[in-house]
C-alpha cells in the first residue's frame, strides 16, 4: 500500500486553500450583485470542485479522468438550478455560466495549473464586472422590451403603434388576446432607453390605455 508523504499532504492542502480564496473572490462579486449563488456557493464549487480533481487524480491511477469528467454534469444541475424564466424574459443566466467557468478553475487548480486558475479567475471579474459597463451602454441604446396593453377597443391598435412611432420606436406585435370588448396586446418594442421612459410617462396618463406592463 503507498502512503502519503508530508511533504504531498502539504501540497495538497495548499491547493485546497487557493482554490477557496478564489472561489471567494468570484463569490463575493456575485454577492455584491445579489444574485441567487452568492459567496457560498462559489466557494463551495470551487473547492468541491478541486477535490474531486485531486481524489480523481489520486483514485483513478489507470483513468485518472474518470471523475473529474463527472463533475461538468454536477455542475450542469447546479447551473439548471439557477436559471428562470418569467412572462417577459429570462433570469439566471449569468450565474450558471460564471458556475460552470468557477468549477473549470477549481479543476484547475486540483490539477496543479494554479496560473491558469488565477489568470481564469482574473477573466471571469473583468468580464462580471468591468464589461458591464458596456452592457449599460448598449442597453442605453438600443433596449429591448416587451409591453402588454389593454385597450378598451379593437379599433385602438393603431393608436398604440402612433405613441411608439411619436417615440421613435420600433415595435411588432407578437400577441394579441380580446376579452369582454378589451385587447391585450404583447409588443416587442425596440429603441433608446431614454424613449422606453418617455412611452411609459405617456401611457401612464393616456385615457385610452386602460392598463399595461413591461
Amino acid at each position: 500500500m503507498e502512503f502519503l508523504n508530508d511533504h504531498s499532504i502539504q501540497n495538497e492542502l495548499l491547493l485546497i486553500f487557493i482554490s477557496v480564496v478564489l472561489g471567494i473572490l468570484i463569490g463575493a462579486e456575485r454577492e455584491y450583485r445579489n444574485k441567487s449563488a452568492g459567496l457560498r456557493t462559489f466557494i463551495l464549487i470551487c473547492f468541491g470542485s478541486c477535490l474531486f480533481t485531486i481524489l480523481s487524480i489520486k483514485i483513478g491511477v489507470d483513468d485518472p479522468d474518470r471523475i473529474a469528467a463527472n463533475i461538468i454534469t454536477g455542475i450542469g444541475f447546479l447551473g439548471a438550478g439557477v436559471i428562470f424564466k418569467d412572462d417577459y424574459k429570462i433570469d439566471g443566466i449569468t450565474t450558471a455560466t460564471t458556475i460552470w467557468a468557477t468549477a473549470s478553475i477549481g479543476m484547475a487548480v486540483g490539477s496543479g495549473y494554479v496560473y491558469l486558475a488565477v489568470l481564469g479567475t482574473l477573466l471571469v471579474l473583468v468580464i462580471l464586472s468591468f464589461l458591464t459597463y458596456f452592457e449599460k451602454m448598449i442597453d442605453r441604446e438600443h433596449k429591448i422590451r416587451e409591453y402588454k396593453i389593454t385597450v378598451a377597443n379593437g379599433h385602438d391598435l393603431a393608436h398604440c403603434e402612433a405613441i411608439f412611432q411619436n417615440h421613435h420606436l420600433r415595435f411588432t406585435v407578437s400577441k394579441q388576446k380580446y376579452t369582454h370588448g378589451n385587447l391585450t396586446i404583447s409588443w416587442i418594442v425596440v429603441g433608446k432607453n431614454t424613449s422606453h421612459q418617455a412611452l411609459t410617462e405617456s401611457l401612464m396618463g393616456d385615457k385610452k390605455i386602460i392598463s399595461y406592463e413591461f
